[in-house]
């Protein structure tokens, strides 16, 4: 055997372990405990605090982000900060989550603290007979879990086994929360979903920064409403006496006008604009809109509310800048 032959061997036993104890934890869960976590979860008032030692406050950190990322507002507190001043994160309405492979680490330590303060607790441990377990409103019981470790001593199957029932509880609390995907956009501005479920008025200019005149403005005084924009302006919105949108009247209309000279500067600028542009409702997709001025290959979007009234305008950059389109 090769040493690239036996070094995918160890890497595909070591998965293996993995895999083993992810699938023994979920036959040997017990399922009304399981239940229990998950409506204490469910129902906290305040935040679900995730506490551990070593590699299972790691996985502790991870977890809390799980629960912060889908619906449950929750931090990690590391157990010997707690004793030196951080137990005063901790309040009664608060649900503390334990983590701890052997049930006698220092997170055993907080037990009094919680209790006194009057916040529920779940942990999760491989020793159900354990100091933490005895004293947790409920325990989960992983079990005796074989590391992937050589050694067999490194926490290595057991944290991911931890990790896997951290994030199924925070998963199963988001399921009965219905929890969805505008609210996971909401947790994940910057993310790939986020920027998918973007609604226009994210990327709209409005007010100073959307240039609009009455169509019996002449086509002076509208370009006049563009030049004292704030910040860039590629076209001022036509609308009528109750701010409907009539019209639009862009830097390209502009140009190819003057081609022709400049006597339509005295004329209305109704007689030039573009009538019933393209324009999207408020509320609909940022995506939504790239698509509609790739398509037509325009630059300039106005947006309007069900009622066709003005409510901002949408240029290209700044599609390009909130990475809706490329």
């Amino acid at each position: 055997m090769t040493d690239h032959e036996e070094s995918g061997r160890y890497v595909r036993e070591a998965l293996d372990a993995e895999i083993r104890a992810l699938r023994d934890v979920s036959e040997r869960l017990n399922s009304a405990r399981v239940a229990e976590a998950v409506e204490l979860l469910l129902n906290c008032k305040g935040r679900v605090i995730v506490t551990g030692i070593g590699k299972a406050g790691i996985i502790g950190q991870k977890i809390s982000a799980t629960l912060a990322s889908t619906g449950t507002p929750s931090y990690s507190v590391h157990p010997i900060e707690a004793l030196h001043g951080d137990l005063g994160r901790i309040l009664g309405e608060d649900l503390v989550l334990f983590l701890s492979n052997s049930g006698e680490t220092e997170v055993v330590e907080l037990l009094p603290y919680v209790k006194q303060v009057g916040a529920k607790s779940i942990c999760i441990t491989g020793d159900g007979a354990s100091t933490l377990a005895r004293h947790c409103d409920v325990v989960l019981d992983m079990g005796r879990i074989e590391e992937a470790c050589p050694l067999g001593l490194a926490p290595s199957a057991s944290t991911t086994a931890m990790l896997g029932i951290g994030d199924a509880l925070a998963l199963a609390v988001a399921r009965k929360r219905n929890f969805n995907k505008e609210e996971y956009a909401m947790y994940h501005p910057g993310g790939e979903l986020g920027r998918k479920l973007m609604p226009v008025e994210k990327v709209m200019r409005s007010g100073e920064r959307c240039p609009s005149s009455r169509a019996e403005a002449t086509v002076r005084e509208a370009l006049q409403q563009i030049t004292g924009t704030v910040g860039r302006a590629g076209a001022v919105c036509i609308v009528d006496e109750e701010n409907r949108l009539v019209g639009i009247f862009t830097d390209g209309d502009l140009r190819r006008r003057l081609l022709q000279g400049s006597d339509f500067l005295t004329r209305p600028i109704s007689g030039v604009m573009t009538r019933n542009p393209k324009r999207i409702v408020v509320g609909s997709l940022a995506s939504e809109a790239g698509r509609i001025m790739k398509e037509n290959r325009i630059d300039e979007l106005p947006v309007v509310d069900a009622a066709g009234g003005l409510l901002g305008i949408i240029d290209i950059q700044d599609l390009l800048e909130a990475r809706q389109i490329k």
